[in-house]
């Protein structure tokens, strides 16, 4: 787990956990946190209402893959940021991770970073994650999150 701000860090599976109460996890893996979560195997019907997002305390389990296409819904994103900032204004420190912290998890923590918590330029995708990568090199979004976040980021 890597420290990238104050109270936000980005990881990976290791970094899968039960929270002490100062901290809040997201775990931006279908496989195997959601599917955990919400009790499934393989994949879960789009009518399920645990399908994009599934929230059990301090815990925020998001269903997302990271396909070279973009299969991304705002929706998800929109759940992630309100978690975060309740988390951030709670002043719990904010746990972000995925399957190999390099893509998703960073990603959502990028985008809090610069739309929530103004610490990164927040004008478009590629000027927030030019100043991100000075606080997470091995940052190496997908090209769908890569597509989606360039085409999307106003909306988001």
């Amino acid at each position: 787990m890597i420290r990238v701000h104050e109270r936000v860090s980005v990881g990976d599976e290791r970094d899968c956990s039960d929270a002490p109460e100062s901290r809040a996890y997201v775990h931006a893996c279908k496989s195997p946190c959601h599917q955990r979560a919400v009790g499934y195997r393989g994949s879960l019907s789009p009518a399920h209402p645990s399908y994009l997002v599934h929230r059990r305390g301090e815990h925020l389990y998001l269903n997302l893959i990271d396909p070279p296409g973009p299969l991304f819904k705002l929706e998800s994103f929109s759940a992630f940021r309100g978690f975060a900032a309740e988390q951030w204004n709670a002043g719990r420190e904010l746990v972000i991770h995925c399957n190999l912290g390099e893509s998703r998890a960073p990603s959502l923590a990028l985008l809090f970073m610069a739309k929530d918590l103004r610490v990164l330029p927040a004008e478009t995708f590629e000027s927030a994650r030019s100043a991100f990568l000075p606080h997470y090199p091995q940052y190496r979004p997908g090209l769908g999150i890569t597509k989606f976040l360039s085409t999307r980021w106003k909306e988001l």
